[in-house]
């Protein structure tokens, strides 16, 4: 599995109010090899923050809180499937 892969955390003013400060933190703290981790600025997805987005897979988390990290780095980044449940529902619309 390729992990070339850049993790992007908002750290914005409506995210940060949400708790996007954690939400980094917590992705720092539970490195993986390969995978760099990144604050960003505003991703555009204010009220759906905090905005977790992984490149270049562009899959779009939404609502994220630090203890939604742990899943996300051990089913995403580790195994290669995304988090259903936190995928942001514009970004990947099922039709």
């Amino acid at each position: 599995m390729d992990s070339s892969r850049e993790v992007l955390v908002c750290q914005h003013v409506n995210c940060l109010g949400n708790g996007s400060a954690e939400v980094l933190k917590a992705f720092q703290s539970n490195p993986v090899p390969g995978i760099t981790v990144n604050a960003s600025e505003c991703q555009g997805q204010c009220n759906m923050g905090p905005t977790v987005r992984v490149l270049p897979d562009e899959t779009w988390y939404c609502r994220v809180k630090s203890e939604d990290v742990s899943a996300i780095v051990e089913q995403h980044l580790k195994q290669g499937r995304p988090v259903e449940r936190l995928l942001h529902p514009r970004m990947h619309a099922k039709f």
